[in-house]
C-alpha cells in the first residue's frame, strides 16, 4: 500500500459487496430479504423487473389519474420483490444493473406519487429527488474519495429506497402532499450532507485518501 493511500479495512472491498452497498436498501427491504433466506433463487435483476412491472403498467395505462389504492398496491409490490432481491447475492453477470434498476423504481415512484397528488406536488418531488440523488452520488464517490463508507445507522435513518417510497404512499393517502415531500427533502438533505461534512472533517484531521483514477479504468 502506498503512503498516499489510506487503508480501507472498514469499507466493503469486493466488487459484489460494493454493489450491494450501492443498493441503498432500507430496514424494510433488508428484513424481507433476510426472511426470504435467499429465495427465490433467481438473479436479483429478474426480481427487480417483476417489482417494477405493475407500476410501469399502471403509469402507462392510468398515469396521473391512477387511484391511490392502485399506487399503494404497485409500490407495496415493488417493495416486496425489491426486498426479495436484496436477499440475493450479486454474483451473476447482470449484477451491475441492480443499483440502477432500484434508482428507476424509486425516482419513478416518487414522480408518480406526486403526479397523482396533483401538479402542485411536482416541485416538491423534484426537491426530494435532488436530496436523494445527492445521497446516491455520495454513496459512490464519497466512499471512493474519503475511503470510508456511509455509516449503517445513517443509511437506515434515511429509510432506504423502500422506506422513502412507502412514506410517499402514506403522505399521498393522508393528503400530506406537497408539504410532506418538502419536509422529507429537507430531512434527507440535512442527514446526508451532515454525515458528509462530519466524515470530511474527520479525514481532514487524519490521512486524506487519494482517489485512484485506475479504479474507473478497471471497471
Amino acid at each position: 500500500m502506498s503512503a498516499t493511500t489510506a487503508p480501507k479495512a472498514s469499507a466493503p472491498t469486493e466488487r459484489a459487496s460494493l454493489l450491494e452497498f450501492y443498493r441503498d436498501d432500507g430496514p424494510i427491504a433488508a428484513a424481507i430479504g433476510a426472511a426470504a433466506g435467499g429465495r427465490p433463487r433467481v438473479p436479483a435483476i429478474a426480481l427487480l423487473l417483476v417489482a417494477a412491472l405493475p407500476g410501469l403498467v399502471a403509469i402507462v395505462v392510468e398515469g396521473g389519474g391512477a387511484a391511490e389504492g392502485v399506487v399503494a398496491g404497485a409500490i407495496a409490490w415493488a417493495v416486496l420483490f425489491g426486498g426479495l432481491a436484496s436477499g440475493r447475492p450479486l454474483v451473476d453477470r447482470l449484477r451491475w444493473m441492480v443499483p440502477s434498476a432500484l434508482r428507476v423504481i424509486e425516482y419513478g415512484g416518487v414522480l408518480w406519487i406526486a403526479t397523482v397528488a396533483g401538479d402542485s406536488s411536482l416541485p416538491a418531488a423534484f426537491a426530494l429527488l435532488c436530496a436523494i440523488t445527492y445521497h446516491h452520488y455520495d454513496v459512490v464517490y464519497g466512499y471512493r474519495h474519503r475511503g470510508v463508507p456511509l455509516p449503517r445507522w445513517a443509511q437506515a435513518a434515511g429509510g432506504g429506497w423502500d422506506g422513502r417510497l412507502l412514506l410517499g404512499v402514506v403522505l399521498l393517502v393522508a393528503g400530506g402532499l406537497p408539504a410532506g415531500f418538502y419536509v422529507l427533502a429537507v430531512a434527507v438533505a440535512a442527514l446526508f450532507i451532515g454525515v458528509t461534512i462530519a466524515q470530511w472533517r474527520h479525514i481532514g484531521r487524519t490521512e486524506q485518501p487519494v482517489y485512484d483514477d485506475e479504479e474507473d479504468e478497471d471497471d
